[in-house]
């Protein structure tokens, strides 16, 4: 082969396995950015073998090379450059149907191609067979099975792909039709060379269409695509070549190039696919129930319940041990300072600021992980995609699609991604309401603040008084999306098209990464943003106007506090503690936690004596089980962290509109606690 750097661009359907199957090749080598000029992931990595260097793309997820999204733009804008030398088509064997179309798009490109037949280790399960043979024979181009979960066939595909860089055109195909069937003058040569050959009149346009670009444009490659897109009324490449076609373009063409190339993909799967039926049987039993138009809604809310009972009942008995290890850590630090002679104040701040802070946030631990256990576990079951679909129904009457309730979805884990995976909606109205709404769902920062103050004031009830947060943020976010429905005049959102992929068992390794790396965030977080912003947070409460004071209500953040108390009264949170703790978590939402515990001068807050403590000081100050979920209520609603809003920022371009969202935000959050707190007030 070539001696010089090989580039090989990923392209497939959403949810065929492409990333997985690429970060099999490129492991920990990867760089990730955004693709010039717009907000769509670039994903790059590199591989050796034989001593040979592989440069890897993973395009976006795409089930065309049309220009309707700003994913299928950037993947065929990328495959048309002269940066790519190989393509790797990679499809999901097990539904290979849906997955061809895109196939015979790339293969008209004149590239080199590669089918990278994936997941065939779910063909295996299912009985079904692929006849390895009579494919490429039928496409013109190299079929090579793999499986990206067990990491088999990828030394295979990546030498086939190292020895067809130079064949832009297949070999001579062996193919379905019967050339003396047509009267076209070029029948015989298409049959042989062209893999998807369309009817006699298409065929003559295409020839014709071509020989006028090839007449002006001398240097154009791939002349066929060029005309079939062309023909297809392709808005890009007409503006891009001014041609006039119009004795050609007679009638809309796009319908008739669609509906032959998906019969030809029948054939290839008749001669090319056993035992297909069977695929689908147990997937359309489940569906049955799971996306079921009555039943799918409240089977959701009972699937994310139980994730909320599992996340209290196993990560509360995993939380008591790190409990334990957190007070013998306090005694043993507050011990050694003092037989070192430490001054009082250098031991306040270790013990009472850092490892109160950081410490009460890390017994939360077992709940966190808990909670993104099961989140991804139903994400690569196959559920995620059911609950969009599910959903459909009710984005539409608030004027979006489905798909907009995927990022809502992963807010429910962080809002900074979830804000970021807006970019899959197709138009700037849907995005930026989406964006709105999103940090309405409550993101696992939220968890430790519902835990400790449900655990406080509901006992036996506490699991309900958390799990209710999650609904509340979603009917804040369904009732925000419907008024401005109504104030844009009533336009609907767009249908939603997602693809519903076969039930699978979760990838230990996929689950794996998907865990450990929140969980490196929530450290990382912990170690960098809560510890600094605990140190900070008992700065405030130990120093005055008079320097350092033991009396916090001397301090700067009691002054701070008790100039916003008149706010934050109406809704159940006029002490200036509960204010300034609030005021601490617009850096993270975990911080409020950490800061009740320097606050009320309460170590090892999170712990059971700590919160006992907490409890019984709470009480003495009238704040009761209202008062506390009024406090839930605004947590959930209120300005998202620093990290979120510096997102927000980016993604919409505006600070302006940032700071607007906020504002909503913030009169959101007070509202709904003032409805909770003054209500709640004439029945209790």
């Amino acid at each position: 082969m070539s001696t010089k750097e090989l580039t090989i661009g990923f392209v497939g359907n959403p949810n065929c396995g492409k990333t997985t199957l690429f970060n099999a090749y490129t492991g920990a080598n990867l760089k990730v950015a955004n693709w010039p000029g717009v907000t769509v992931e670039k994903k790059e990595g590199a591989m050796r073998l034989h001593d040979e260097t592989y440069r890897l793309v993973d395009l976006p997820g795409t089930y065309s090379l049309a220009s309707y999204t700003m994913e299928e733009t950037v993947t065929r804008q990328y495959i048309l450059s002269d940066d790519v030398d190989v393509i790797v088509d990679v499809a999901d064997a097990s539904a290979l149907e849906r997955n061809l179309y895109l196939t015979l798009q790339l293969i008209e490109l004149g590239k080199p191609v590669v089918l990278a037949l994936n997941m065939m280790d779910i063909v295996q399960e299912r009985g079904m067979e692929i006849d390895l043979h009579r494919l490429p024979e039928m496409l013109g181009i190299p079929c090579v099975p793999v499986s990206a979960r067990r990491k088999t066939g990828l030394e295979i595909l990546i030498h086939t792909v190292a020895h067809h860089q130079d064949k832009a055109q297949g070999e001579k195909l062996i193919h379905h039709h019967d050339p003396e069937t047509s009267s076209h003058k070029d029948a015989g040569e298409h049959h042989k060379y062209y893999a998807m050959v369309y009817t006699d009149e298409i065929e003559d346009k295409i020839d014709e269409i071509g020989e006028r670009l090839k007449k002006t444009y001398p240097g154009m490659d791939n002349l066929r695509w060029h005309a079939i897109k062309i023909l297809e009324n392709d808005q890009e490449l007409k503006e891009k070549y001014p041609l006039d076609f119009s004795d050609i373009l007679d009638q809309d063409y796009e319908k008739e190039i669609i509906n032959q190339k998906f019969g030809f993909i029948e054939e290839v799967i008749a001669e090319c696919v056993a035992n297909r039926t069977r695929k689908a049987e147990s997937t359309d039993r489940t569906d049955r129930i799971l996306t079921h138009p009555v039943l799918g809604l409240p089977v959701f809310l009972l699937i994310m319940a139980g994730v909320f009972f599992l996340t209290f009942t196993v990560g509360d008995w995993l939380k008591g041990y790190f409990e334990v290890l957190l007070e013998w850590l306090t005694d043993a630090v507050t011990g050694g300072l003092l037989a070192m002679g430490t001054a009082d104040m250098l031991i306040s701040l270790i013990t009472d600021g850092i490892i109160a802070g950081v410490g009460g946030i890390l017994t939360f631990l077992p709940n966190i992980f808990i909670l993104f256990l099961a989140l991804a576990f139903l994400e690569d079951s196959g559920y995620m995609a059911r609950v969009a679909y599910v959903m459909d129904g009710i984005m539409g009457r608030i004027g979006l699609s489905g798909r907009a309730f995927l990022p809502m979805l992963l807010g429910f884990g962080c809002t900074v991604p979830a804000v970021m995976a807006s970019r899959v909606l197709e138009n700037r109205r849907d995005r930026m309401k989406t964006i709105l709404i999103t940090p309405f769902m409550s993101c696992s920062a939220r968890l430790p603040i519902y835990v400790m103050f449900s655990e406080l004031f509901f006992g036996d009830r506490a699991m309900i008084a958390a799990f209710s947060m999650y609904v509340l943020g979603l009917a804040a976010a369904i009732l925000t999306a419907f008024v401005l429905k109504s104030a844009d005049r009533g336009k609907d959102g767009n249908m939603l098209l997602i693809e519903l992929p076969e039930y699978k068992t979760p990838n230990a390794h996929t689950i794996y990464v998907y865990v450990s790396e929140k969980i490196k965030d929530y450290l990382s977080k912990a170690g960098t943003t809560i510890f600094l912003a605990s140190v900070v947070m008992w700065l405030v409460m130990n120093f005055g106007f008079h320097g350092f004071t033991s009396n916090m209500d001397q301090s700067f953040g009691a002054y701070i506090g008790k100039v916003l108390v008149p706010v934050f009264a109406p809704v159940g949170l006029g002490y200036w503690q509960i204010v300034l703790a609030l005021i601490s978590g617009i850096a993270a939402k975990e911080v409020v936690v950490s800061s009740c515990s320097v606050l009320f001068g309460i170590g090892n807050v999170t712990t059971e004596a700590g919160m006992s403590s907490l409890s019984v000081l709470l009480g003495s100050m009238g704040f009761g089980a209202l008062n506390a979920y009024a406090l839930m209520v605004f947590c959930l609603l209120y300005v998202p962290c620093m990290a979120a809003v510096a997102t927000i920022r980016r993604e919409t371009g505006s600070w302006k509109w940032t700071g607007a969202m906020a504002a909503f935000q913030l009169a959101t959050a007070w509202t709904a606690a003032f409805l909770v707190y003054q209500v709640g007030s004439f029945f209790l």
